[in-house]
């Protein structure tokens, strides 16, 4: 069963590198306080390394 991360963005995007802007916005968020859920791959990892300033990150089983 494949493992998913609930990310919450927790922190704007105004400000920031146009890499990390777009880098929030292929996580999928639109606006601050909005939490997607995303398999826990090599990739999706990375890109939460880059804004872990601007997100927040709970791993939860892939039934939920």
């Amino acid at each position: 069963m494949a493992r998913k991360l609930k990310i919450t963005q927790v922190k704007s995007g105004i400000g920031r590198t146009l890499r990390q802007k777009a880098t929030v916005r292929a996580l999928g968020f639109r606006c601050p306080g909005q939490t997607v859920v995303r398999d826990e791959t090599p990739s999706v990892r990375g890109m939460i390394r880059h804004v872990e300033h601007l997100v927040t990150v709970v791993e939860t089983d892939g039934d939920k």
